[in-house]
């Protein structure tokens, strides 16, 4: 019984799993069929989709292919361009090479032909020369047989001749020369004056009639100007002096005749500055005290110089003077720094001569005082400084040197001369004033402008200070006789239209120069 049940639960165990089994087939081939459905139709919406993709392709393909094809045929529409351009412009240039050498056939033709003519002329001339030689021989054995005397004979006579004249000339030239060294017998006098120059040193000092006043900045120019300008007006009025305020930065001008009023308005100015303090009645005060101050040191100065050059017993007026020659400028020299130079070489002149060095720099260091007058007068400085000497008791020697330095008056005594001697070194060296070297540059300019108005001058040169001039003329438009001409022309017209020192010589050079080349 327990068997048979056994048996029967294994049978219906194997019948359930095989009953399991086959349900399980049956649902795996239901599912499989719904994928097999459901890959068809993906199959079938892919290759629809694909065959989309394909048209829309092959339009871009289609469409680029067009544009390529579009730029390539531009691409060939332009080179094609360029090259028929390249052609046009080579086409040209061959008609030009083909010109150039058609021309260049035509010189080259043209030079054989003038070469042969050339060649032909050169060979006449050689045969007409031979000519010439045959004639001169027979000329000359002519001559020798009418007049009796050998072609050595004459030479000889000819060179006899030419002897006198030459002694002649060289006695005509020797009176020129003669003449010329007595004209400049006043080179050896000044040696005197070269050997006083070069023991006297020297300080070039120029002044001019304007002062730079230089600020710490812009801010204090407002300050200077004032409210409505008060303050400027306020230091023009008590200086005399034009204070000038531009966009210069940091400066002002001050701008006046008379160094002395400009120096008080700049010390004034400064102190001002510093202090701080800038109101009309205070720059009346700072302005006062500065001049009174600046009139101390004009003293002061004054007496250092007649202390330094040894001078004794000058009236206190005349060292008032002279140290006002510290603020005043002749042509860019400043008046104290040339007086004192005169009176040192007024001094060792004076003892080269033998006279009185004292006296000699007592005048050279008053000579000038005439130009630094309290008030304004008419008299020439010389005559006002000789005034002024008088008046102050100096000696009459003194005062005539000063009134006669620039000719005003007699020369009396031989301190004249050489005070104006002493007065013309220190104004004409090199350096001392301006106006000097700007007039002896102008006077070469002119002296070489008067050789280029005569035709056939080709170049001119002022050498030797202005005391030669030698001109080059072109050879083709000037012969001998027309050189000696034109020198001649010239030294008229310098003659006539310049005022020069001494002499001039005038060179004129004529050159004929002939090239060959080797080859």
């Amino acid at each position: 019984m327990i068997e048979t049940t056994i048996s029967i639960a294994i049978v219906a165990l194997i019948l359930g799993y095989f009953i399991a089994k086959l349900l399980e087939k049956k649902k795996a081939s239901s599912t499989l069929k719904n994928v097999r459905e459901q890959a068809s139709t993906i199959l079938k919406e892919a290759k629809i989709e694909a065959d989309g993709i394909k048209k829309d392709k092959i339009l871009q393909a289609k469409e680029k292919f067009i544009e390529l094809k579009s730029e390539h045929e531009k691409v060939i529409i332009s080179r094609d361009k360029k090259i028929n351009e390249a052609e046009k412009r080579i086409r040209e240039k061959e008609s030009k090479v083909s010109q150039e050498l058609d021309r260049n056939k035509k010189l080259n033709n043209s030079l054989d032909q003038k070469n042969k003519q050339l060649q032909n002329r050169l060979e006449l001339i050689e045969k007409k020369n031979q000519e010439i030689e045959k004639l001169h021989k027979r000329q000359v054995e002519q001559l020798e047989t009418i007049s009796g005397v050998s072609a050595d004979e004459a030479k000889k006579e000819l060179v006899e001749t030419l002897k006198e004249e030459a002694k002649s000339d060289a006695m005509a030239f020797m009176q020129s020369t003669i003449e010329e060294a007595k004209m400049g017998a006043q080179q050896e006098a000044k040696k005197i004056i070269l050997n006083t120059i070069q023991r006297i040193g020297v300080e070039q000092t120029i002044d001019n009639c304007v002062s730079v006043f230089n600020l710490e900045n812009d801010d204090v120019k407002g300050r200077i100007i004032g409210r409505e300008g008060r303050n400027i007006r306020a230091i023009e009025s008590t200086t005399g002096v034009e204070i000038i305020v531009d966009d210069t930065p940091e400066a002002i001008i001050l701008s006046c005749f008379d160094p002395v009023r400009r120096e008080i308005a700049r010390l004034s100015l400064h102190k001002l500055v510093t202090d701080g303090r800038i109101h009309p009645a205070r720059i009346e005060e700072v302005v006062a005290k500065t001049t009174k101050e600046i009139n101390e040191e004009i003293i002061e100065v004054g007496k250092r110089a007649v202390i330094d050059l040894g001078i004794h017993g000058l009236h206190p007026e005349l060292i008032k003077t002279v140290g006002r020659m510290k603020y005043r400028s002749s042509y860019g020299q400043n008046l104290l720094q040339h007086s004192r130079e005169v009176a040192n070489l007024c001094a060792i002149m004076a003892s080269e001569l033998g006279l009185n060095p004292k006296i000699a720099k007592r005048a050279g260091l008053l000579h000038d005082i005439g130009k630094v007058p309290d008030t304004d007068t008419e008299l020439p400085h010389a005559i006002l400084g000789m005034q002024w000497a008088e008046k102050y008791n100096e000696k009459a020697d003194v005062c005539n040197a000063i009134g006669a330095h620039h000719d005003e008056i007699e020369m009396k005594s031989l301190y004249a001369p050489i005070i104006q001697v002493c007065d013309a070194i220190s104004g004409a060296r090199p350096g001392a004033r301006r106006q000097v070297v700007d007039s002896y540059i102008q006077r070469l300019k002119e002296l070489e402008d008067v050789a280029f108005a005569f035709n056939g001058v080709q170049k001119a040169y002022a050498i030797q200070a202005g005391r030669e001039l030698r001109v080059i003329v072109e050879s083709e438009k000037v012969d001998d006789t027309k050189a000696a001409e034109l020198s001649f022309n010239i030294t008229q017209k310098i003659q006539n239209d310049m005022t020069y020192p001494g002499q001039v010589r005038v060179t004129v050079i004529r050159e004929t120069r002939v090239v060959n080349v080797a080859k």
